[in-house]
């Protein structure tokens, strides 16, 4: 049985490639569009409950636009959902993305000027021009120092260490708000890595890690899953801090296990795109 997080279609209208695998009433290869609210939630119907989030530069595909809302397929991981249709736009080919925690857009370049939209970690701009302190871009005027061009990262733990103390929120993506596979995915994507949405997904996709724990490393357990900081220390988003932490990994371990939720169930390391 396919994965509904990640087959686009609805029985309305399907992706054209799987024309002859599922049934709709028409196929669509779609229009592409990116996010152009600061964060849009990807809810698995309308109305209902969120999955996961995109943020500000996402592309996504749009085969569908129905009573305000879009039927879309992430572009970064394939995740499929809906979102709100006024958080999209045509976008512009992105340059740069923000390597801060939060960032802010302004509607001049001074600090002084009001703000036109918060931006997470992650999020992407189009620059178009740049002065001493501030980058013009398509969302207004951004300091430089919260920006770089885009290319990978050497470190995933150091990228997810910028959360540290970032609210938990089941399905977030955000500074505003993250979940486990949330602080994974978006630590990965800044490093040039492949990274599904959902922590199930990501533990049947990355490859077995080596012996002892590793910087870099993830441990999954069912439902969650954790970087390894180093040796003693894991670093998670996780409902029991409400937060993402650093949190000694035995005394993890031995809590998650005695919540209820099990043993450590794999081991894994994620791999850099070629």
């Amino acid at each position: 049985m396919s994965d509904r997080r990640l087959t686009p279609a609805n029985g309305r209208v399907a992706a054209e490639r799987l024309r002859g695998e599922v049934a709709a009433d028409t196929f669509s290869s779609g229009a592409a569009r990116q996010v152009a609210a600061p964060v849009a939630d990807l809810l698995r119907a309308p109305g209902e409950a969120r999955d996961r989030q995109l943020i500000r530069g996402a592309g996504v595909t749009v085969y569908e636009e129905r009573e305000g809302w879009a039927f879309v397929e992430a572009a970064a991981d394939g995740y499929v959902g809906y979102v709100p249709l006024d958080a999209l736009g045509e976008g512009t080919a992105p340059t740069h993305v923000v390597t801060a925690r939060a960032s802010h857009a302004y509607a001049e370049p001074d600090f002084k000027s009001p703000e036109l939209m918060g931006l997470s970690l992650g999020s992407l701009l189009a620059v178009d021009g740049e002065s001493a302190r501030f980058a013009s871009t398509d969302a207004g005027f951004v300091p430089r120092a919260h920006l770089r061009e885009i290319g990978p990262e050497p470190d995933p733990v150091s990228v997810a260490e910028r959360l540290l103390g970032t609210p938990y929120l089941w399905g977030g993506n955000s500074a505003w708000g993250i979940d486990c596979s949330g602080l994974v995915q978006i630590a990965c994507t800044l490093c040039g890595m492949a990274c599904p949405g959902d922590s199930d997904l990501q533990e049947a996709a990355f490859d077995e890690a080596g012996g002892g724990h590793a910087r870099g490393d993830l441990l999954f357990w069912k439902g969650h899953v954790a970087w390894v900081a180093d040796e003693a220390t894991l670093l998670h988003a996780n409902v029991h801090h409400m937060a993402v932490v650093h949190e000694p990994i035995d005394a993890a371990i031995a809590r998650i296990e005695a919540q209820g939720d099990g043993p450590v169930t794999a081991q894994k390391r994620p791999g850099r795109l070629p």
